[in-house]
């Protein structure tokens, strides 16, 4: 006769396995995206760093350019000024969002391809 306590315990410790390697998965998971998200902050804090000092360098060369202390601030000033005019007037245009959420998604949350263990 078939011993019903060990088919519990075997069902018990498979379902506990299966628990763990869900756990597992999700933390990787979440690790992935995770440091994908800080490297996203780095790249962005290290291109909003650069793009400071490229604008200060573009304005004091305007100025020098001009003999002008002001002139070249105030020409890279109307430049930025365009481009937030130009996301202003697209920030409801829908191909631009979905561009957007493209990137995102495909940045943050798409994790390389492993390998399947079976293979």
């Amino acid at each position: 006769m078939v011993n019903f306590v060990e088919i519990i315990q075997t069902i018990k410790s498979l379902v506990e396995t299966r628990i763990e390697l869900v756990k597992s998965d999700i933390q990787d998971q979440l690790v992935g995206m995770l440091s994908r998200l800080i490297l996203l902050i780095l790249i962005g804090s290290i291109g909003l760093v650069s793009g400071l000092f490229l604008s200060l360098s573009l304005a004091f060369y305007i100025s020098q350019v001009t003999q002008t202390p002001y002139l070249g601030f105030l020409v890279v000033a109307v430049c930025y000024l365009v481009v937030v005019v130009f996301l202003y007037l697209t920030k409801d245009s829908i191909g631009f969002q979905q561009q957007v959420n493209a990137f995102l998604k495909k940045f943050i949350f798409n994790s390389p391809q492993r390998k399947n263990s079976n293979e």
